[in-house]
């Protein structure tokens, strides 16, 4: 009679000790003071400062990464995604006004190699830094049969906090007020479906291959990663009143920045006002895809929005330009029915 073990249906536990002895150093580096528990318990413990809030709103949201690892696997990168699956988790609570405060990650393959979880956990951790929150807690689960050869998924859960009274909420937005496009650092994570049918499937390009289009290797335009807007909030927030926000993932601004509008009003966009990548042009001429699905599929340049009031809006650029995020004025309010008209 044939012996069966957990290893040989294809478990290896050991490569499991192995992942978080090595990423245990980089995951402590991004605990903040709140943080009470150790790696290795059932539970991770934060301890909210109540010290800082009157009236605390927790704020939370979650998210994976998408069809973008294809591009990884094909690549064989694996340090950026991480830094994605916090992006776009933390960007989506931010628009509440939300200070992030941690994080929690689920990683899911078929077979463990602990040196390539580890690099995408490297990745987790660096987007939680720059996001000023903690990786507290996480799971990783290996899946025999489950996913092919070298192949894995991410899913991410971010928690942040909000006074009450200090919610945005887009209430306020008015006819007037001032659209402020930051700048995104290319796709980001949304349409890589799209993506990988026009560059890989119809125009057969190799991950690695030099584009000239694009003036470095398809891999690296297309695993750049989501830039993560936490730090522009703030310095914002602390000089003059947000009206309104939005991340710009899939929908595009056509199918995001309502999101943030009050009944009654509109939002004109004036799409030659920001740098389109060069990314986004290779994909509408070479895969024939409509202007209209560009907009409703990209962000085009812009990954985040903010709305303020219009005499606030030359220190507002001023203040991201200082802070690192580069930004433009894309836009302006009007009244209407919710939804965006692009300036012809």
């Amino acid at each position: 009679m044939p012996e069966f073990t957990y290893k040989k249906a294809g478990v290896d536990i050991e490569e499991g000790d192995r992942l978080v002895d090595a990423i245990a150093p980089i995951v402590k580096k991004t605990f903040r003071p709140e943080v009470l528990t150790d790696i290795g318990s059932f539970g991770a413990l934060f301890r909210l400062d109540m010290s800082k809030y009157k009236k605390p709103i927790l704020v939370s949201g979650t998210d994976g990464v998408g069809t973008k690892l294809k591009v990884a696997f094909l690549a064989d990168v694996h340090n950026t995604v991480g830094i994605d699956l916090v992006a776009m988790c933390v960007n989506d609570i931010l628009t509440s006004g939300a200070e992030p405060l941690f994080f929690l990650d689920y990683f899911a393959t078929g077979k463990l190699s602990a040196g390539r979880a580890a690099r995408v956990i490297e990745g987790i951790a660096e987007g939680c830094r720059e996001a000023g929150c903690s990786l507290i807690g996480g799971e990783t689960a290996e899946m025999p049969g489950f996913y092919g050869e070298g192949e894995y998924d991410l899913s991410g859960f971010a928690v942040g906090v909000v006074d009450e009274d200090e919610i945005i909420n887009g209430a306020d937005i008015k006819p007037g007020d001032t659209l402020i496009g930051l700048h995104s650092s290319g796709i980001h994570s949304n349409g890589y479906s799209l993506v990988r049918k026009v560059l890989f499937d119809h125009l057969k390009l190799d991950a690695n291959a030099d584009v000239p289009e694009l003036g470095c290797k398809l891999s690296e335009e297309l695993l750049k990663p989501t830039k993560i807007y936490v730090k522009a909030v703030q310095a914002l927030k602390s000089k003059m009143k947000i009206k309104g926000m939005a991340h710009i993932t899939g929908g595009g601004i056509p199918g995001n920045l309502p999101r943030a509008f009050p009944e009654g009003v509109c939002a004109r966009v004036d799409e030659k006002s920001w740098p389109e990548p060069r990314i986004f042009k290779l994909i509408q001429d070479k895969g024939g895809v409509p202007r209209e699905d560009m907009r409703s599929t990209f962000n085009m340049g812009v990954g985040f929005v903010i709305v303020v009031d219009e005499v606030n809006a030359k220190e507002a650029l001023k203040l991201l330009d200082k802070t690192g995020f580069p930004s433009c004025i894309i836009g302006t309010v009007l009244q209407g029915e919710r939804g965006v008209q692009y300036v012809a």
